[in-house]
């Protein structure tokens, strides 16, 4: 599987000016990245790209997108995405969404159900679903690098940067996507004290992805998330962890395209 780079533009959504990868043609799909930001050059996405109209933007406060002040929650992110719909003129998408893109892409698809065709949600975080007084995701601030890197990729290797040979603009963006997911996700710890008792208006087929080795959202975890779905499915992608995309992108691309053809 080949490798592509999508060039960005920039769209001015009232106070934000939001990054904005583009590129295919066909049906939309929308694809929220997870807390390390959306990397154009990865494998899956010229495959994606290649077979719809990939949308792909960079969340408020990730690579080169602006963050207001004002915004400091998830429910302010999927706002901000629902203006991006109405200013493509999408009246509906099909949307892929990893992590915390996982979350944006459920609480999307909670308040406009009827804008979502098809939605799967890969490593979601995003509710609560155990007892009070257990983290339902580990706590990767609390964590050495190392065993953050052991917890999120089934090969470590592949979580490996040549820190050396980046340039000064790109770390700035690796510290910001790291300071921005640190507000998003830190209080209440990795969700949304509301989101679950909404999930029952998704009306779209939904799959929830799973890489065999993710040591961040357990088998456990994402089955009484998909369980709060109506209808949802769920699948689990050998050799990979919680970037499935990214350690096995070409069956991870097969996975959501037997999806969402089916």
């Amino acid at each position: 599987m080949s490798a592509t780079t999508l060039a960005a533009r920039h769209l001015t959504l009232g106070e934000f000016d939001l990054e904005l990868f583009e590129d295919g043609s066909g049906a939309p799909l929308l694809f929220l990245h997870s807390g390390q930001g959306f990397i154009p050059q990865a494998p899956y996405v010229g495959a994606l790209a290649a077979r719809r109209r990939l949308i792909a933007p960079s969340h408020p406060g990730f690579g080169q997108s602006s963050l207001p002040e004002w915004v400091d929650s998830v429910d302010d992110i999927t706002h901000v995405y629902l203006e991006l719909l109405d200013h493509l003129g999408l009246d509906k998408v099909e949307i892929i969404g990893c992590s915390i893109g996982g979350w944006i892409a459920a609480d999307l698809a909670s308040k406009v159900p009827n804008r979502v065709s098809k939605l799967v949600l890969v490593g979601p975080v995003g509710v609560k679903t155990g007892p009070r007084d257990k983290l339902d995701i580990p706590d990767i601030y609390a964590l050495p690098p190392d065993a953050v890197q052991r917890l999120m990729f089934h090969d470590p290797a592949n979580a490996r940067l040549d820190i050396a040979a980046m340039s000064d603009e790109q770390l700035s963006v690796i510290a910001r996507n790291r300071e921005t997911l640190t507000m998003l996700v830190w209080e209440p710890w990795m969700h949304s004290a509301k989101l679950k008792h909404r999930l029952h208006r998704i009306s779209c087929p939904t799959l929830f992805v799973r890489g065999e080795s993710d040591g961040l959202v357990s088998a456990e975890y994402m089955a009484r998330y998909a369980a709060l779905v109506p209808g949802a499915s769920s699948i689990t992608i050998a050799k990979a962890g919680h970037a499935p995309q990214v350690e096995q992108p070409a069956a991870f691309v097969d996975t959501v395209f037997n999806f969402l053809k089916s």
